[in-house]
């Protein structure tokens, strides 16, 4: 197999952590951002114990300078993105009707505006590399949308409108453009929410189950490997048949 430089935005989070994690053990070179630099360094260095080095970045993907000096940062140390996994993503929740410019633009900037933020500086060298794979981690509730997320809903369902027109725009140069669009998943933000709340969660799921980061890093790991250059434009859903599309 082919060692590349992979970045994964938010990859300090839970299903990031897996994500990098996955992509780590395939023996691609692995990279991520921060803002909290405590957080991060803390992280980088448990997953050092665990035998996996991971490039740690500064960079703010709700803003386009900041991200664009994140991408100079991990090509410098690394070399140039091949893998890009845009996964960072941030809530805000409240109903509509009462709903602030902050909670929506913060939304709307961190999951979906980073998408042109991280991926425009690392696009330009794929085309000319005429390699390259691009994914976008969505969501369930782009979807099917959510009570009190119009906001994040709106986030994720563009994500895929952004991958469907990237795919089309490179898919004669080897690049791929999917997105991935995981359910409930047990991460520390989920596994928070009160017992009673997550089976009542639980029990609309037909697996019965939530899913798992690894579950979903699996899902990427397939996408980014060489024998999926035909997949290209495709959301995966991994709900466990909580939401099933046509």
């Amino acid at each position: 197999m082919t060692s590349r430089v992979a970045l994964v935005t938010g990859g300090t989070g839970g299903i990031g952590t897996a994500i990098v994690k996955r992509l780590a053990g395939l023996g691609h070179r692995v990279a991520t951002n921060y803002r909290d630099e405590a957080k991060a360094r803390s992280w980088q260095a448990k997953l050092k114990d665990e035998g996996i080095d991971v490039h740690i970045a500064r960079g703010d993907v709700a803003n386009t300078d900041e991200a664009a000096a994140m991408v100079r940062d991990v090509e410098s140390a690394l070399g140039p993105i091949e893998i890009l996994v845009n996964n960072a993503g941030i809530t805000r929740d409240g109903t509509f009707h009462k709903m602030t410019p902050a909670q929506w633009f913060d939304v709307i900037n961190t999951n979906l505006n980073s998408c042109y933020n991280v991926t425009r500086p690392v696009i330009e060298g794929m085309r000319e590399r005429k390699w390259g794979r691009v994914i976008q981690i969505s969501s369930i509730n782009g979807l099917k949308g959510q009570y009190g997320q119009a906001n994040y809903a709106a986030s994720k369902a563009g994500m895929h409108g952004f991958t469907i027109s990237l795919a089309r725009e490179n898919a004669k140069l080897g690049i791929t453009v999917n997105t991935v669009s995981p359910g409930y998943v047990a991460t520390d933000m989920v596994m928070a929410v009160p017992e009673e709340v997550r089976a009542k969660i639980a029990a609309d799921i037909p697996t019965g189950r939530l899913g798992t980061p690894e579950e979903i890093a699996y899902a990427v790991a397939f996408l980014v490997a060489e024998e999926a250059a035909w997949i290209t434009g495709s959301n995966l859903d991994i709900n466990g048949g909580h939401h099933m599309g046509w």
